[in-house]
Order: structure tokens, then sequence, then C-alpha cells
């Protein structure tokens, strides 16, 4: 992977990306995106703590600013701990399965499993977002009912959304520990008959 390019978001805003290769099939890719910015913050906090003054000098009741404090406190509490992801990580291994995580601001991580044996194939799928067609990494998973079907779709880096350039590079490194398509497998386990 070249170490000078560079990846960007769907809004344009820059990624990190970064892949560990532990073994022939075992990577870890992981999309870090930028830290929480104070100055917003910091904005944000100036334009709500104004707003309440102004209410506060209209109606003289006090508990218009300890609402205030209140929700802004809450509001900036729950932003980091559910909402601002700083870095999602995919670790897949050949043999067992993916591993899904997100780490958020606050420090909380969150992950997920997912056995080989439940996935069909990791694709590149595109979707209509905001007015605009975008392209999102994602694991398809196989449909117990059917042997072809697929029952459910796993988007992969749904926070930092990464750009094409970002997905086609882990996707091909995924496909590389993934191996050869399921079609391409009955072929080669087809029996072949003596005439």
């Amino acid at each position: 992977m070249a170490e000078d390019e560079e990846f960007t978001d769907i809004r344009g805003k820059k990624l990190q990306l970064s892949c560990q290769n532990y073994s022939p099939f075992c990577r870890e890719f992981t999309v870090s995106s930028a830290k929480l910015s104070l100055v917003k913050v910091m904005v944000f906090t100036c334009i709500v703590w104004l707003l309440a003054y102004a209410a506060f000098y209209l109606t003289q009741n006090t508990a218009v600013l300890s609402c205030a404090i209140f929700v802004t406190l809450t509001g900036m509490l729950l932003h980091v701990h559910f909402v601002k992801v700083d870095h999602e990580t995919v670790l897949i291994v050949g043999s067992l399965g993916v591993q899904l995580s997100s780490t958020y601001a606050s420090g909380r991580e969150s992950t997920s499993f997912i056995e080989m044996s439940r996935i069909k194939d990791i694709v590149i799928n595109e979707a209509i977002y905001m007015q605009t067609i975008i392209y999102y990494l994602c694991i398809l998973l196989k449909d117990p009912a059917e042997s072809d079907g697929v029952s459910s779709v796993v988007p992969l880096f749904k926070s930092s959304k990464p750009r094409l350039n970002c997905l086609v590079r882990v996707y091909r490194s995924c496909q590389e520990i993934l191996g050869p398509t399921p079609m391409t497998d009955e072929l080669q386990q087809t029996p072949t008959t003596k005439e």
C-alpha cells in the first residue's frame, strides 16, 4: 500500500487507513477519522448559552440557564459516547471469520464477530445518500434456506464512510484472504470420471 496516498470520506474530510498483516490469512484494517474538534464544541456551547441568556433576559427565569447547561453537557456526553467514532477496525481471519470494532471518542469500544461459515462474500455496493451515489464495503451473509441466496448485508466502516479508492484497497486485500469464489471451489471439488 502506498504510504503517500491520501484518503477522504464522502464529505471530503481526511481519513487514515492502516493495514496490519499478521499472516497471509489474517489482516486488520483500521480507518481513523479526525478527532473531535474543540473549536466546534466551544462554538456550539457558546451558541446554546447565548440563546439561553437571551431567553433568561426576556423571561427572568433562572431555570432556563440551568436547563441550557444541563442540555449542553448531556448532549456532549451522549455525542462522544454514542455518536463520534474515532476508529473503525475490520479484522479478517481466513479460517475463523471477521471481527468488526468501533472505538468512540469517549474510549468506549463496540465489537461484533461474524463466523466465516456465514459469510458469502465481501463486496463493494452502491447506495443513494443525501441525493448522491456513494459506495460502501459490505459483507453478504448466506441465506440458510437457499444455497445461492443472501439473507442480509452488513456494511463496513459505517461511521467513517470512506471513498471508493480506500474501499478498493480493503476489498482487494480481503479477496486475497477469502480466496477463490464459491463457483471455483465447486469446480475444483467436482470429481472427474474416467471413460
